[in-house]
């Protein structure tokens, strides 16, 4: 897993402004190295406020100095940013050396997708989940700029069912998996090998990455999930937060202001 770390150098000039990023394997072999989407996939290094968020500028950077080694990379994440998702995914379906995807707890939404990438068939246990669904996004606007943002959507599902149809199990029509995405469904690794190509591994202890922005956007989430370390998460809230603030606060020193 890269490590991923935030430093600003200060300079009151906001067009010269610079951020360092630091970036360090981890299990790194002379064949292979471990890649870990643990938290949300978002768009770039400025929407990463936590270290386990993945955006693509960071992957492509990985990716380079990992130079073909293989890949182990591990999932525990509700999603994200659809468009860095599938940027991703196709950055490491380029990769030449060897991908094995194990899903720890949860591969959701757009990293439903990213779990595709493995060079057969992803490891999902029979205790964590795929879950799959229809994309989403937020709107305000007259009824044109509402009605162009659901083709924009009815095109973006159609890329991601293109991904899914590449990977289904044997006698599985795309018109199931679309009508599962429409119910947004929970697929345990035993009932996601009914519909995917996946391999069901042994149950595992990992909790599952049922963030803020998983319970916003999902109706269907199982509740042992939704439920699960409520002190732990607020907590977690609450220290984010307070990172949040303290990066604005830097960065508009930073820009002299």
């Amino acid at each position: 897993m890269p490590r991923i770390e935030k430093k600003f150098i200060a300079c009151k000039d906001a067009a010269h402004a610079t951020v360092g990023k630091f970036y360090e394997f981890k299990n790194a072999t002379e064949t292979s190295v471990d890649l870990c989407f643990y938290g949300d996939i978002v768009s770039d290094w400025w929407g990463a406020w936590q270290k386990e968020d993945q955006y693509p500028e960071a992957i492509k950077n990985f990716l380079a100095e990992a130079n073909g080694k293989d890949l182990n990379i591990y999932i525990n994440s509700g999603g994200g940013s659809v468009f860095a998702g599938i940027a991703i995914y196709n950055m490491l379906k380029r990769y030449p050396g060897k991908k094995t995807v194990h899903v720890d707890a949860l591969a959701g939404s757009i990293a439903s997708v990213i779990a595709f990438a493995d060079s057969e068939a992803p490891t999902i246990p029979s205790n964590a989940y795929l879950m799959i669904h229809k994309p989403w996004a937020g709107c305000e606007g007259n009824a044109i700029e509402m009605r162009k943002m659901a083709d924009t959507l009815d095109a973006v599902e159609a890329g991601i069912l293109s991904v899914y149809e590449e990977h289904l199990a044997e006698g599985v029509d795309i018109k199931t998996v679309k009508k599962l995405m429409e119910e947004e469904t929970w697929l345990d690794g035993t009932k996601a090998a009914e519909y995917f190509q996946v391999k069901v591994g042994e149950e595992n202890t990992v909790a599952a990455a049922v963030q803020d922005f998983t319970k916003m956007y999902c109706r269907n989430a199982p509740k042992d999930l939704v439920g699960a370390g409520t002190a732990d998460n607020e907590r977690l809230r609450q220290q984010d937060q307070e990172k949040r603030k303290s990066i604005i606060a830097l960065t508009m020193a930073h820009m002299g202001r």
